[in-house]
């Protein structure tokens, strides 16, 4: 029986990707169902990702009329007559909000009582896992399939020997709201001079966030030490094929790292606040890259403060210290 779906997953487009395992596990258990996915406007760009979401619908809950768009959403949501909701957030909000869909089968993580009352299942939250399959437990009451990575439909290219691209930034959304995730410009643009005196072939690629890193980087190093991609990769499909042509993929914590998780490309990731162990897979192929640092409650983003501390003692990492990880692992 042909099954209308709803999924729900607010975030970034990190976010979404690492989703992605659940969503694909529902369909291959309801072949014939139809996907829609409700998320935030910025993450939008998952549907140039894949083939499976039939529909989104967006909800921007990020600013001080989220309540009004949580209603808009749910008015919308009435219309589709959906057979199944299945949502990631664990905000004890989330589960009123799945009851007043009217969808007969309702999904999502266990709040506490009210959770347990109001959905169809309220599923255990492990966050302490690699976030993909902490994701993927929301479909194990529909299905015995099992998607351990994101899949993403993209038109791969072959690996060019003895490349490394790099994508330095972060979503502008996180700086704005003081989350410091990556290291300075200025350490990109030494790590970009000491590869190409290495001999390798440096590409550097970046999206409209990133202006600022990649107008230092210019103007530190010269142009013939590296290929500038930058504002050349129109979409997020355009910057997945182009990661899938490099032999070595260099990023910070951000939404290419899981893209590059996905085509399997060796990559290497600045860490400093947030938890790798939780963002990438352990399968040896994304190597986190993160500084000795003493500090007791690294990793503190999210778990423990919502903001970084003014030291980032955890981002303190040099040029030398990065390739010397890459050049090891």
């Amino acid at each position: 029986m042909k099954k209308k779906i709803l999924f729900i997953n607010f975030g970034g487009l990190g976010d979404e990707i690492l989703f992605l395992p659940a969503i694909i596990s529902i369909k291959k258990e309801f072949p014939d169902s139809e996907i829609t996915l409700a998320l935030e406007p910025r993450s939008k760009g998952i549907t140039s990702l894949t083939d499976i979401i039939d529909e989104t619908l967006s909800a921007d809950i990020k600013n001080s009329g989220k309540y009004l768009a949580l209603l808009k959403l749910l008015l919308k949501i009435w219309t589709k007559k959906f057979d199944i909701v299945i949502s990631s957030g664990s905000n004890k909000f989330i589960s009123i909000f799945l009851f007043l869909t009217f969808i007969r089968e309702k999904i999502g993580y266990n709040s506490g009582k009210l959770s347990e009352i109001l959905l169809t299942k309220a599923v255990d939250l492990d966050k302490n896992q690699y976030a993909a399959k902490m994701y993927h437990a929301l479909a194990a009451p529909l299905t015995k399939h099992i998607t351990e990575l994101p899949q993403i439909n993209v038109q791969r290219k072959e690996a060019e020997h003895n490349t490394v691209l790099i994508h330095p930034g972060v979503s502008l959304l996180s700086v704005k709201k003081g989350m410091i995730k990556t290291i300075p410009a200025e350490i990109w643009a030494e790590v970009i001079e000491k590869l190409a005196q290495k001999g390798k072939k440096v590409i550097l690629a970046g999206g409209p966030d990133d202006k600022d890193t990649i107008e230092t980087i210019e103007k530190l190093v010269s142009p013939d030490k590296f290929t500038n991609m930058f504002g050349k990769t129109k979409n997020l499909k355009e910057l997945a094929e182009l990661i899938s042509s490099a032999e070595v993929f260099l990023c910070s914590d951000s939404a290419p790292l899981h893209i590059a998780a996905a085509l399997g490309v060796k990559t290497y990731v600045i860490f400093g606040s947030t938890d790798d162990k939780k963002l990438i897979p352990d399968n040896g192929r994304v190597i986190p890259v993160k500084a000795k640092c003493e500090c007791p409650i690294q990793p503190c983003l999210w778990e423990r403060r919502q903001t970084t501390c003014e030291s980032l003692d955890c981002l303190k990492l040099s040029a030398d210290d990065i390739i010397s990880i890459m050049e090891e692992k």
